[in-house]
Order: structure tokens, then C-alpha cells, then sequence
């Protein structure tokens, strides 16, 4: 059994279609279909069954399947190992990053390139659980995110600050000189929140759940950018987690009041496959994101 036929019969189990997966693997179809033979009579049995319509796994081929995929990973991880040893560093680094995240690394994304060069960075933006399932699947190396409610036995997650939500203005708006504000006072402003899913949205709505308040939500986006846009140009308020704006120009967060709770609290972690081989790229990006600037002014607004 080679490693190749693996890499080849993963493919051909993913797409079930030999002239697809032949493409993808860049092979002729013929090969394609001579390895596969070649592994089903190592193994002694069919992988696929085939017929002028379909193709799908035998019972040998989906209990291969998750062995198949754990002997490539553990490869991938072998070779990783020894590239690491042998040279500088380099390579890629995949990161995932929520949209409260992206203005926190922004410093470090720099400070890193600039150190190393020759570290290609791959940066993906997108929700939490989206996010979670790439890094599952191998995807990315880690993601840059708030603590999920309900834990992932695959994942470790490491906290890196603690943080309130708050209410997002302008330093024009009428509230820029609160240092905390209710939600019943927040009754009274025009809000612009994120979409329901995100995390900081979550918080908010599984907060209010226990009041009988009445909020004027007159806009709903899941872009960060054109929020904090709309915020500086208007008189709308957000709520979001207080870091979101650490380096922000003309924002402010007040803290709301009834949020300052255990279970209310924002922990900003980095999460990990848990048992999983950690680049030392990875290493080094988490070390520097911890000693930047925007980590430690998160610190310091930590309630």
C-alpha cells in the first residue's frame, strides 16, 4: 500500500466519480483506475462499487476512509517535522480570524511578515463555526476567536483576554462621554448590529432574552468594515465586544452594565486541533500576537 493510492482512493471517495477525480489528481483516467485496482487486490476486496450510473464506497471503502485520512495527515505532519529541522522559517501559515479579531492581529499580520519573509500567509475571515469546522478538517492551522458556548472535543482552546460587550459609537455621539450605559438606555438610539450567528450578536440577544425591552434595530450586516463605517458617519450604535475597537480612530466602546457577567464574559482565544502537530510558525505568530501593542491595550480594558 502506498501513500499515493491513499491520496488517490480519498479522492475518488470524495467526488465518487472516476473522470472527476482523475482531473483533480492531474492522472488519466486509466491510472486512476489501475491503482485503486491495485489497492482493492492488496487489500483483498472491492473499495467501490461500480456500475454504469454510479459509483459508491463498499463497506471496506468507508471503513477505510477515516484511516486513510489520519495516515495522510499523520504524513503531511512527518514531513512538516522534517522540512521545519532543516530549514528556516518558511512554508505557509493558514489563519482563521473572526470579524472582532481582524483589527487585533492586524499588527502582528505586519510585525510577522516583516520577521519572516519567507512564510507565505494564507488569512481567512468568516464566523465562528465555520471557521471551527475548517480547522477540524485540517484547514487552517489555528483561528483567532471568541470561546463558542458549547465546546468542541477536537479543539483546544486557550484563552488570551477576557472582555465585555459594549456599546460602539462615534467620539461625536452623545454617549461618547459614558463610561457604561444599560440596556434600557439602549431603547433609546437607532442600532446597527451585526447578523444573528455571530458571536457578539449572540451574547447581546441571549442577554435582552430576559428583559421585556424594545430595541430600534434599523440595520442588520455581517461586514464589519462598512459597520464601523456607518457608526463613525452617524449617529447609530453597535454592540460588540469591547476589543473589536482597540485600534479603531473615532470609536468608542462603553461597557454595558448588565453584560459584566460570568456568563456574559467574551474570552478571546486561540483555538488548536487538539493532540495535533503545531508548527513552529504557529508557535512564533502566537508569541508575537501576545506581546503586540493591541493585546496588551485589551489587557489593560480587561474588566
Amino acid at each position: 500500500m502506498e501513500l499515493r493510492q491513499l491520496k488517490y482512493f480519498l479522492r475518488l471517495a470524495e467526488t465518487l466519480n472516476f473522470s472527476t477525480a482523475a482531473k483533480d489528481l492531474f492522472i488519466t483516467q486509466s491510472t486512476l483506475s489501475h491503482q485503486i485496482q491495485q489497492l482493492e487486490n492488496e487489500l483483498n476486496q472491492p473499495l467501490f462499487q461500480r456500475n454504469s450510473h454510479e459509483v459508491t464506497l463498499t463497506e471496506a471503502g468507508q471503513t477505510l476512509l477515516p484511516l486513510a485520512q489520519e495516515t495522510l495527515r499523520s504524513a503531511d505532519n512527518c514531513m512538516l517535522r522534517m522540512e521545519e529541522l532543516s530549514s528556516v522559517m518558511g512554508g505557509e501559515l493558514k489563519i482563521g480570524v473572526t470579524f472582532s479579531f481582524a483589527s487585533i492581529m492586524a499588527e502582528t499580520v505586519t510585525a510577522f511578515l516583516r520577521q519572516y519573509p519567507h512564510v507565505k500567509m494564507n488569512v481567512t475571515q468568516s464566523t465562528m463555526a465555520e471557521l471551527i469546522e475548517q480547522l477540524t478538517n485540517h484547514e487552517l492551522d489555528f483561528v483567532l476567536a471568541f470561546k463558542p458556548t458549547k465546546p468542541n472535543p477536537k479543539v483546544e482552546s486557550r484563552v488570551l483576554f477576557h472582555h465585555r460587550l459594549a456599546a460602539i459609537v462615534n467620539e461625536r455621539h452623545a454617549l461618547a462621554s459614558r463610561n457604561t450605559i444599560t440596556l434600557e438606555e439602549l431603547q433609546r438610539y437607532d442600532l446597527a448590529l451585526t447578523r444573528q450567528g455571530t458571536q457578539a450578536r449572540s451574547a447581546f440577544d441571549r442577554t435582552v432574552a430576559q428583559f421585556d425591552y424594545h430595541y430600534k434595530i434599523k440595520v442588520e450586516m455581517n461586514t464589519v468594515y462598512l459597520l464601523f463605517r456607518l457608526v463613525r458617519e452617524s449617529n447609530y450604535v453597535t454592540v460588540l465586544s469591547e476589543s473589536t475597537v482597540v485600534y479603531e480612530d473615532g470609536l468608542k466602546a462603553i461597557p454595558i452594565i448588565e453584560t459584566d457577567t460570568p456568563e456574559n464574559e467574551m474570552q478571546g482565544c486561540i483555538h488548536l486541533l487538539k493532540n495535533a502537530y503545531v508548527k513552529n510558525s504557529t508557535k512564533e505568530f502566537i508569541r508575537m500576537l501576545g506581546e503586540s501593542t493591541a493585546m496588551l491595550r485589551s489587557a489593560i480594558n480587561e474588566p
